[in-house]
Formats: C-alpha cells, sequence, structure tokens
C-alpha cells in the first residue's frame, strides 16, 4: 500500500516577509511561475511512489506551501503546530479543519508553547523513538508534551545554527536505520544522543555545500530519496546504501527556507510500520 503525503499548491507562495536568514534579500524575489513548476516536478514524482494529497492554498498565507510544519502526525493522531511567528499563524485553522475533516484525531499542545510540527518532529522507524528539536522555533518544554500526547520515546535536540531553524533542515532518518545529518547544526549535547542512538557505520554526514542545498530536507520513500540537490560524494555515499537518488530543483522555495521535506507531510506514520492512514487521493 503507499504512503500517504499532503501537499499544498504554490498559488500564493512568495517571500514577503523575513522570518528565517534565507529570506533576507529574497523578498519578491520569486518566480512564481518558476515556483509553480518546479513544485509540479515534485508532485508528480511523489505520485509515483505516494498518495498526495491536497489542502487548498489560502491568500495571505504564502508558507503554507510548506505542509511540513502544520503537524506532526503518528498512528493517525494529529498535533497540529503552534507557530512561533506571527505571520505563520493563520496558517493553523486551515491545516486543522483539513485534518478534522479527513477524520484525523486532533490533539492539541498548552496553548503559547511553539511548536512547528513535523518541521521539528521526525519519527525514527528503526528506533521507534520521534526525535525531537528545541532551541530556534519550538520549545523545550515540547518534548515532554509530544510523548504524553503520542505515547512514545520522544529525543529532544538542540539546535544552534539560525540557518538550520527546523529539524528537518538538517537531519533525515532513512529506511533501515540509516540517518543523514549536518552536525554542525546541533550543540555538542545533541550531537553525543545523535551518535550513541545511531551508529557511525549508519550515519550519513553531510558537508556545508550539501547543507546549505538542503540536502538533508529530503524524502526518503521505498528506496528513493527525492532531494533538492545532492554533491557527486554525497550521491556515492547514498547509493552505497542503497538509495537512488532524485535531484527536483526546487530553488525558488530555497529562498524561503525549504525544499524537498518541508513541501510535504507524511500523513500514515505508524508504529506499527503499517499506514495508519489509507484513503486514496
Amino acid at each position: 500500500m503507499k504512503a500517504s503525503f499532503l501537499m499544498c499548491p504554490p498559488r500564493h507562495f512568495g517571500v514577503s516577509y523575513v522570518i528565517n536568514p534565507w529570506m533576507q534579500g529574497n523578498a519578491g524575489q520569486v518566480d512564481t511561475a518558476l515556483a509553480a513548476r518546479q513544485w509540479d516536478a515534485l508532485y508528480a514524482a511523489m505520485r509515483q511512489i505516494a498518495n498526495v494529497h491536497l489542502v487548498e492554498p489560502v491568500p495571505g498565507l504564502p508558507d503554507m506551501v510548506f505542509t511540513s510544519n502544520a503537524a506532526v502526525v503518528l498512528d493517525g493522531r494529529v498535533i497540529p503546530a503552534q507557530f512561533h511567528h506571527a505571520e505563520r499563524e493563520g496558517e493553523e485553522t486551515h491545516f486543522e479543519s483539513w485534518f478534522r475533516a479527513e477524520g484525523f484525531e486532533v490533539v492539541g499542545l498548552p496553548g503559547g508553547i511553539a511548536f512547528e510540527g513535523a518541521g521539528d518532529a521526525l519519527y525514527d522507524q528503526t528506533r521507534g523513538c520521534l526525535w525531537v528539536a528545541y532551541g530556534r522555533r519550538t520549545r523545550a518544554a515540547t518534548s515532554v508534551l509530544l510523548h504524553e500526547a503520542l505515547s512514545v520515546e520522544t529525543v529532544p535536540l538542540r539546535l544552534v545554527d539560525p540557518y538550520y531553524f527546523h529539524l528537518d533542515t538538517c537531519f533525515c532518518p532513512l529506511d533501515d536505520g540509516w540517518l543523514l545529518w549536518y552536525p554542525p547544526a546541533f550543540d555538542a549535547a545533541a550531537r553525543s544522543e545523535i551518535e550513541l542512538r545511531v551508529p557511525a557505520a549508519r550515519r550519513i554526514v553531510v558537508g556545508d555545500e550539501d547543507a546549505r542545498d538542503f540536502a538533508c530536507n529530503a524524502i526518503c520513500l521505498a528506496g528513493n530519496l527525492l532531494v533538492n540537490r545532492a554533491s557527486p560524494q554525497l550521491q556515492r555515499a547514498l547509493r552505497s546504501a542503497g538509495y537512488r537518488v532524485i535531484e527536483l530543483p526546487l530553488g525558488e522555495f530555497v529562498k524561503a527556507g525549504g525544499a524537498a521535506r518541508c513541501l510535504t507531510l507524511r500523513l500514515d506514520e505508524s508504529r506499527a510500520g503499517s499506514p495508519a492512514f489509507a484513503r486514496a487521493a
């Protein structure tokens, strides 16, 4: 059975404010026609390997296209985002309405605690844990709250680089226990925790150039790795690990601080390893 994802067409996408370093200097600089073509290519590639559901974009919410930030979903239970920046708060009600209409169980966190969905909470199927970042957008208390709401082990990781403000920009759990990651984005305690839990032989370290190209912001599914760009050296490492690397240029979205994974949200992640949400798109 195909996996299920949520995407949002980039009808209203652009850089109209600055809430991260990637946006600096890019306000009004997005080629919207090119962005639409780039998104369409990702959408077409995703539909080859997954069921893709769409949420209707809303005028005035340009970052709604980054559905990864909308929520974290595990076993059919949704923990919706509470955005750190006021510019994105308007997205919350639209995403929550979509989840409720689709029959998901929606469980909100206490008000006032910033949490930016699967941008900062990534489930590791091999280890049965939820890696949870804090320090840039999501608050440290979220790790405990997600543990209580989802009954899953959570592993808090502190992010320290403003350019890698979400976990999914610098950390990507892959199939079969592999990990793609950029160590400088984390503090020393987080690096030690990752190295303790993931054997060195299963860690693929991303260099500065690949990190800037959002190589960690990848979608791993059925042996495929969909990514904005990966250097020849990184591609060799990924192929050696058994992955088919599919480059899909997403440069217009990088101007806003996101790429492939940011543009999608997994809807059927399950601790049992089988889909928890399987309605055909």
